[in-house]
């Protein structure tokens, strides 16, 4: 009980202290006024020092530093498209690095569809203007002179969106204008396309991609396709080239490759390929597609892929018959059921493969051509005729072979889903924008909107597509799709006999490739008995067979 005023005492003590001290500081503080301000100021003023003491660093974005190393430029004029503000991928570049220009122009009417820029159908025999297409407005390329590099950002919307289309050929438009004079002299051009969408397959060849890093890619564009590009019509709406002015267009001087520093003349190495897989149905249609091209009087190769299902007599008489022979392993469809007819036609993806060649015109094998088509290996990829809506017809087109396509195309293939099933239905998903060829390039023999023409013949068609029944799986004497009633929209016998007059100049030893087997002369005869039984009113059934490959001389 003792103990507890002492300890009082201490504890009284100590606290005197500390607030002795404690006033001794703040009374100090009071009679100077320039320390305190300089103790409170002081963090500030350290913070801003190194700034005004050090340039801040150079922070130069990737894509920067590679078109340092690619051009040894220290400074780069570039433009801006659907770039809004100022980027991140620009924002650190100081005005000694770069010339930053906002390229402005109209955006395209949100009323025009990609329907009206690729209709159905367009009268393809009356002059073609470009006022039959909806305006796509590009800028005044004048105004945005001397660029080095143009920086852009693609719309991230659908394959088939305007905007999208016309942002790309905004970007190409500068390329075309910065990178040539009049006089067809040009410079190296750059662009960088920035954000998570990619540029267009159809105008941006994956071969000019010469860096890409995240969401950002570099092109180092061939000037003298994308000019033909950039010159080609805005979509569908009409012809690539009208057949009046044919041979006379301003950008068939831009069909080849050149180098970006000089004009070197180039010899284009072309060809017409066709591809056969899976089994010899189509051996007989191959031959006398070559026999029909070799009478065209064509100067190209005559390419031919096949996969192991061709027996190497067939293989002997289709190097006979004119094709260079190219071994080929199949391609599924990932997406087709086992067993159907179209799980391997992806094959035809091949020919992208085809390096060796610049451009090729691939045919399907039920063609024949009834003129040269030579002339229209000028126009670029892809071009081919209407089918129906606003998709082209994979059975006759002009494409480029590049390697990075074929693998940009099988990667694509786990993704899209062809709308027909078929190598047709993907391909209009990989090349929405593509250029119309005239349907007389491929006529299809189909007269479902027209029964009249079942009974003429086209004077004016350059290749007939034998759609339904193959002729080689009739009787010569008639069209056999008049016997079958799901295939009465394909019968002609004019066109039918057009075809039995290339296989009547075929060496015999290539005819026998083009003999009715059992299965099918008995198919033939099977449905000559049904429309005989339906009484079709056109009368076929009734006609006396005297084709020798005739298996049998009766009906069942």
């Amino acid at each position: 009980m003792g103990s507890k005023p002492s300890q009082t005492k201490l504890k009284l003590v100590t606290i005197s202290i500390i607030s002795f001290f404690i006033a001794f500081i703040y009374l100090g503080m009071s009679f100077n006024p320039k320390r305190q301000e300089t103790m409170i100021f002081h963090t500030l003023q350290d913070y801003k020092q190194p700034t005004q003491i050090f340039p801040r660093p150079i922070i130069k974005p990737s894509w920067y530093k590679f078109l340092e190393n690619e051009t040894k430029y220290t400074r780069f004029k570039i433009g801006l498209v659907n770039v809004h503000g100022v980027p991140i991928e620009v924002k650190d570049l100081h005005d000694e690095q770069a010339e930053l220009v906002n390229v402005h122009f109209r955006r395209v009417n949100r009323s025009v569809m990609w329907k009206h820029l690729f209709p159905e159908w367009i009268n393809e025999n009356v002059p073609q203007k470009s006022s039959q297409c909806p305006e796509i407005p590009m800028p005044e390329v004048e105004d945005y002179v001397d660029l080095d590099v143009v920086l852009a950002r693609v719309p991230c919307e659908n394959a088939t969106s305007v905007y999208r289309l016309q942002v790309n050929l905004v970007v190409a438009n500068l390329l075309v204008k910065n990178g040539m004079d009049s006089n067809g002299v040009y410079r190296e051009m750059y662009v960088v396309f920035i954000g998570p969408c990619s540029p267009m397959l159809e105008i941006f060849r994956c071969d000019d991609l010469i860096w890409h890093e995240g969401n950002v890619w570099i092109y180092k564009p061939d000037l003298t396709k994308l000019k033909q590009k950039i010159l080609m019509p805005v979509g569908t709406c009409q012809l690539a080239t009208p057949f009046a002015e044919q041979g006379r267009e301003v950008w068939r001087q831009y069909g080849s490759s050149s180098s970006t520093s000089n004009k070197i003349a180039h010899k284009q190495r072309e060809a017409y390929v066709t591809v056969l897989h899976s089994s010899e149905s189509y051996v007989c249609g191959a031959i006398s597609l070559a026999q029909s091209i070799i009478l065209s009087n064509t100067t190209k190769d005559l390419i031919l892929l096949v996969d192991n299902s061709i027996s190497q007599e067939a293989l002997h008489s289709l190097k006979q018959a004119g094709w260079k022979i190219k071994i080929i392993e199949r391609i599924r469809n990932p997406h087709a059921k086992r067993g159907t007819y179209n799980e391997w036609n992806y094959s035809k993806l091949r020919i992208w493969q085809l390096t060796e060649y610049d451009k090729l015109i691939f045919i399907d094998a039920d063609f024949l051509f009834f003129k040269n088509l030579d002339h229209f290996f000028v126009f670029p990829q892809l071009s081919a005729a209407g089918n129906c809506r606003h998709v082209f017809n994979s059975g006759i087109m002009i494409i480029e072979p590049s390697e990075c396509t074929f693998k940009t195309l099988m990667e694509k293939t786990l993704s899209i889903v062809s709308y027909n099933g078929g190598d047709q239905g993907f391909l209009n998903e990989v090349f929405s924008w593509w250029h119309r060829w005239p349907g007389k390039l491929n006529y299809l023999k189909n007269f479902q909107t027209d029964e009249r023409r079942k009974y003429d013949y086209p004077e004016d068609a350059y290749a007939m597509h034998y759609l339904g029944l193959k002729p080689w799986m009739c009787y010569k004497d008639y069209d056999c799709n008049w016997d079958a009633l799901v295939y009465r929209d394909f019968p002609n016998d004019l066109i039918h006999a057009k075809w039995w007059e290339v296989y009547n100049l075929m060496p015999r030893e290539l005819q026998k490739f083009c003999d009715l087997t059992p299965q099918m002369d008995t198919r033939i005869r099977l449905e000559r008995q049904k429309a005989k039984i339906a009484n079709f009113s056109d009368g076929h059934w009734k006609i006396q067979v005297k084709d020798p490959r005739r298996l049998s001389d009766s009906d069942l």
